[in-house]
């Protein structure tokens, strides 16, 4: 955190910003990881039951909601150092 120390505010925030693109990146991988359509399928044989997989639509929000509280505290933290100005 002593690195931190040393950067301006502008410098700061685009760790910031930087940090939010790298957690959207995270959530839309795990998402994608866990998608409820497989990509290797296209298409289905008539009169058979479909079981999606993946993460339930709550444990998704739950995984979005979770990075975006992430993302808040990280940044919270990064701009309240006090630094060169």
């Amino acid at each position: 955190m002593h690195w931190l120390r040393r950067l301006g505010r502008a410098e700061r925030v685009v760790l910031v910003v930087a940090l939010g693109v790298v957690l959207g990146a995270l959530g839309s991988f795990v998402g994608a990881q866990a998608s409820q359509f497989p990509m290797s399928q296209t298409a289905y044989a008539p009169l058979t039951l479909f079981e999606p997989e993946g993460l339930h639509p709550w444990v998704e929000l739950l995984l979005w909601v979770a990075l975006a509280i992430a993302w808040a505290a990280c940044s919270i933290a990064i701009l309240r150092i006090p630094g060169s100005e």
